[in-house]
């Protein structure tokens, strides 16, 4: 049975993230509040619970999935990092990017792009999103909460649980959410790559 959870929007209570990050841990798919918009996430490990977010988002082959994550400690295990790009990543981390790299061997292939052999890394800079992954102790996979074919992402908590209950298995309530998604930036060229400019001003 879903559920909706309320949580401090600032001070997001322990006991009700060791309740999400259990949700996580058997396989559910959480909507959780980000520095950008709400967002749904699932366990890496897990592929019936990504099945499961493909077909909500309807996401099409070869989709760029992204790893959200606490900070940049486990960028090793899932990207290829050169110096210049691991200072860039380090002055503009956490923060409202999605940072594209090339994925490791380590990486599930189930997350890397096929074409290109890219992972996406997101380090969110909100009190509840960095309280979910360390609840959880390891990234997870992460992508914006909207629906197929629509304009906007989804900003009421309160909608979204009505809407998407019987797909999803709980919802974090922590307000209102963002409308505008991350700035995505492409760091396997020569050059960091702006692919699209959301809400993050890099520097």
């Amino acid at each position: 049975m879903s559920q909706r959870l309320d949580v401090h929007p600032t001070h997001p209570q322990p006991r009700i993230l060791q309740a999400v990050a259990k949700v996580l841990k058997s396989g559910g798919l959480v909507v959780y509040p980000s520095d950008t918009t709400y967002a749904i996430a699932c366990e890496v490990g897990n592929k019936s619970a990504l099945d499961r977010l493909v077909a909500l988002r309807r996401l099409k082959d070869g989709h760029q999935f992204s790893l959200a994550c606490q900070n940049l400690s486990e960028l090793g295990t899932y990207a290829r990092v050169e110096n210049t790009d691991f200072r860039l990543l380090k002055r503009n981390t956490p923060g409202a990017f999605t940072f594209i790299l090339n994925a490791s061997r380590e990486t599930p292939k189930r997350l890397v792009n096929p074409k290109k052999r890219t992972v996406g890394l997101r380090v969110p800079d909100h009190p509840i999103a960095q309280g979910l992954l360390e609840a959880v102790g390891a990234p997870l996979i992460t992508t914006t909460m909207r629906l197929p074919d629509a304009e906007a992402c989804m900003q009421d908590p309160h909608e979204i649980f009505t809407q998407l209950r019987t797909q999803i298995d709980l919802v974090l309530d922590g307000g209102i959410g963002g409308t505008e998604e991350s700035t995505v930036v492409d760091l396997t060229g020569e050059a960091p790559d702006i692919v699209r400019q959301g809400v993050g001003q890099l520097l």
